[in-house]
């Protein structure tokens, strides 16, 4: 179905859109509604700061603003982008100008800590560092870490099924919500704010929403499971001479310490020098190494846990499983190891720099990524791939940057991807689908998911405006 203003022309568009406006505008405050240039003078998203495009961008405050310009923009097939932290990876919060925008970044409270239960109320548009912060003060942990932490929201965590680096303990943003308040596109309220983990009183409704991309209901709050606060961290940078190794010591990890390891982290040598270069992060290994992993382990006794630590680390350079490694011995130490992962600026430059996020079985990740390197050498000659990722459930990130001037998002595409549907990878590891994945979707579900996927959007947004165009296409 194609977006339904197109569908009018002239002064009926102008009318329409003027309704549209004046409507919103009762319903969440002028204040709340912005039109025009205000709109324009936001950019559209972290990775592309274009002036941001829509007939309005309406900051509901409740859920039930929601719902009312849900059911406003249903009555007016008006198509409706919802927007988070705009950190989003696939260009799946990206409105068009004929979209009205809904930012939930004024929902943003933290409703209810439950010490005892060990779960938190909050809304949608709540940072997950304020969430990560507001819980530690209560003795508690949200485990959900991801580096854009201090500007995506829950919502949009909640959309995407976000993973991040503690994925091997505490599983994906699937497994850490227990309940959520969803907007259907028409307007009706689906409150499933369940507090237990257990409940198999019929369908588990809250799985609609989680992973869909806001294109099935908008979320508006959710119920988060807790967990206690871990009495002794630790972590370290580490090297390692090639990828069996780097299987073979992670297995050790798993088998010794599986009940502590919470974070396995893998950069290929290509991005340790890219991001520890000239005006980079401090090197705290030597850069010339072909892999590094940055591994953290949590426990309940602080003393008993680093003898454990640091024995592990000792045996592991004792048979050559790694060949250096660095233990931080403070937080910001700590910190600094962690950034060389997490912030990365210094390979985006120059432009255009492509990221990919994809999934694959361990054991033909080392095929895959020598295929994807060179499938991006015999392309552009000066080009660069850097590698970098969770592993440990699977899960790698590249940058790949031609270093010529153009557009080769296809090309890249066709590098990255179609080496990964031999092993029977995934597109999307923990991203997305959006609209910068859509023709791929084939390669990793079925005709049949596919068209179930269709039928639930049929079923839910019949008339195809929740975040249109996004994961199956404009057309259903």
């Amino acid at each position: 179905m194609a977006h339904c203003l197109t569908t009018y022309c002239g002064v009926r568009t102008r009318q329409l859109v003027s309704d549209i406006v004046t409507e919103i505008a009762a319903i969440v405050g002028e204040a709340r509604l912005l039109t025009g240039n205000a709109v324009a003078e936001r950019v559209t998203s972290f990775w592309n700061d274009a002036p941001m495009q829509g007939i309005a961008l309406a900051l509901p405050q409740t859920t039930e603003h929601v719902a009312a310009i849900l059911r406003c923009c249903n009555a007016r097939n008006q198509t409706v982008v919802t927007q988070g932290g705009l950190t989003n990876c696939v260009a799946a919060a990206e409105p068009g100008s004929s979209d009205v925008v809904l930012s939930l970044e004024k929902m943003n409270r933290i409703v209810e800590i439950d010490a005892v239960g060990s779960t938190a109320v909050v809304e949608a548009g709540a940072i997950l560092q304020n969430v990560q912060e507001a819980v530690a003060a209560e003795g508690l942990r949200f485990p959900l870490d991801l580096g854009a932490r201090g500007s995506c929201t829950i919502g949009g965590n909640i959309a995407t099924n976000a993973g991040g680096i503690n994925v091997l303990r505490y599983g994906m943003m699937r497994n850490l919500v227990l309940g959520l308040e969803a907007v259907l596109a028409d307007g009706t309220v689906i409150s499933s704010m369940n507090r237990m983990m257990k409940n198999n009183a019929g369908y588990d409704v809250k799985q609609l929403f989680i992973g869909t991309e806001g294109t099935l209901g908008v979320v508006t709050q959710a119920v988060l499971r807790l967990f206690p606060q871990p009495a002794s961290q630790h972590c370290a940078l580490v090297a390692i001479e090639n990828f069996d190794s780097v299987t073979n010591f992670l297995l050790r990890l798993q088998q010794q310490m599986a009940d502590s390891l919470s974070a396995f982290e893998i950069m290929w040598g290509d991005y340790y020098q890219a991001v520890t270069g000239e005006g980079g992060h401090r090197a705290p290994l030597s850069r010339d190494y072909p892999f590094y992993v940055v591994f953290e382990v949590e426990g309940s006794d602080s003393g008993s846990d680093a003898r454990r630590f640091e024995g592990v680390l000792e045996q592991a350079l004792a048979d050559k499983l790694i060949v250096d490694a660095v233990i931080p011995k403070s937080a910001a130490e700590s910190r600094d190891i962690w950034n060389i992962r997490e912030e990365f600026d210094a390979v985006l430059e120059p432009e255009p720099v492509y990221l990919y996020d994809v999934s694959l079985p361990l054991r033909a990740m080392e095929d895959y990524v020598a295929r994807v390197k060179a499938n991006v050498a015999a392309r552009w000659p000066d080009g660069q791939c850097y590698t970098f990722g969770h592993m440990a459930d699977g899960n790698l990130h590249f940058f790949v940057a031609p270093n010529e001037q153009g557009n080769f998002h296809n090309e890249s595409d066709k590098c990255v991807y179609e080496p990964l549907t031999a092993v029977g990878g995934s597109v999307s590891a923990e991203h997305g689908i959006g609209t910068d994945k859509m023709k791929w979707l084939s390669h990793s579900r079925s005709e049949a998911e596919i068209d179930l996927m269709r039928l639930l959007k049929q079923s839910l947004d019949p008339k195809n405006l929740l975040n249109p165009g996004r994961v199956l296409g404009v057309s259903l």
